[in-house]
């Protein structure tokens, strides 16, 4: 389990996700489409099914799209929060999906992710791609760590962020 030193993940561990995981994950993501379905006039019933659906459909596609990534459940304490998927390849890192429980967005936890994330990514000279929905308050967020819409098909864009130049500074202070 991995700690984080930003102020804003103090107290928040991330893990890999294990099978036990799942139940929490499924709330997870019916909590991020809760606007969306309060829209639609569909019973709770009927909302809780498509729901599932969807959560089952996009679990499978995840894992079977995203070979070698990195999916981790979020926590504080023993209480899960969130989740992170994220895949490093060759010359680009992929910002999979990152979700916070309702009561955990806007404390600043996503924005302390990005900025680990970019570092980590610029420190190993990666470009950083993810897809959002055009309407997703997220989409600030990516715009204010330098993505830019790489592609809109109307349904996601795809962002893209080119990595910056890392300096190291040796311990004498000369740059390595």
């Amino acid at each position: 389990m991995a700690s984080f030193a930003h102020d804003a993940l103090k107290g928040v561990m991330a893990r890999p996700m294990v099978p036990g995981d799942l139940e929490f994950l499924q709330g997870l993501y019916a909590s991020t489409r809760a606007a969306e379905m309060a829209a639609t006039g569909w019973t709770e019933a009927q909302c809780r099914q498509f729901l599932d659906g969807q959560f089952e459909l996009q679990h499978h596609y995840y894992q079977a799209h995203h070979a070698g990534a990195d999916f981790l459940l979020l926590s504080r304490g023993a209480q899960p929060i969130g989740r992170l998927y994220w895949r490093e390849r060759d010359d680009t890192a992929s910002l999979i999906d990152v979700s916070l429980l309702p009561a955990e967005r806007g404390r600043g936890i996503g924005s302390a992710l990005m900025h680990l994330l970019v570092q980590r990514a610029d420190e190993r000279g990666l470009a950083i791609e993810l897809h959002v929905e055009p309407d997703n308050p997220a989409l600030r967020l990516y715009r204010r760590f330098g993505f830019d819409v790489a592609k809109d098909n109307g349904v996601y864009a795809r962002m893209r962020r080119e990595p910056e130049a890392f300096t190291v500074v040796s311990s004498e202070g000369c740059i390595a």
